[in-house]
């Protein structure tokens, strides 16, 4: 008799609770600020180049967070490839728009804006705003302010590569190292800005 032998799966490492938080609160955030329907950061896997999704505010964040895509396609994988933002008004004229993965992800968008998120020269990852309100995505301020929560994710995504393990609860207290303090200061100053 056959057996079948099951492939054997590894689970991800779960992110530090603070630095899920800090991505989740920079989509919510940017999601409210550019009056969007939908806003996600995606992390670049440059082994498997590919685009992941990490964290999503609105449209699809019930089914998205764990997905990927390839990493050179559509305005994402440009934006990845190039470290270079992106505004696009009008999705329909766009050849750098792939419709097939908007289509897979359930929501289609007719305008984003997308801006790489850069840690010491390296593009880690992509933030976008889907359909942001036509006033938010009008000017040079704008796609300023998502950079600056573009570096946020970036910020957060350092912590979770570099930092060491966290001691045992019992463990002598030891003082923070400078990434983590940063990290701290980041999601303060998003609370703040969404008013929590």
């Amino acid at each position: 008799m056959a057996q079948t032998i099951a492939p054997v799966v590894s689970a991800a490492p779960r992110p530090d609770p603070a630095v899920a938080e800090l991505l989740q609160t920079v989509v919510d955030t940017a999601r409210a600020i550019f009056g969007a329907q939908a806003s996600s950061i995606m992390l670049l896997d440059a082994a498997a180049d590919e685009l992941i999704f990490e964290a999503v505010s609105g449209q699809g964040q019930e089914f998205l967070v764990g997905r990927r895509f390839p990493a050179g396609r559509g305005i994402a994988g440009w934006v990845a490839a190039s470290g270079e933002p992106m505004v696009v008004d009008d999705l329909h004229d766009s050849t750098s728009f792939d419709r097939d993965i908007a289509e897979s992800t359930g929501y289609v968008p007719n305008a984003l804006m997308a801006a790489p998120l850069i840690r010491r020269d390296r593009v880690l990852g992509v933030l976008e705003v889907l359909d942001p309100s036509p006033q938010a995505r009008s000017g040079l301020p704008e796609l300023d302010l998502l950079g600056l929560f573009a570096r946020q994710a970036a910020v957060a995504l350092h912590v979770l590569t570099t930092h060491e393990p966290r001691p045992a609860p019992d463990a002598p207290a030891t003082p923070d190292d400078p990434s983590r303090t940063e990290l701290r200061r980041l999601l303060s100053e998003a609370r703040r800005l969404l008013g929590e």
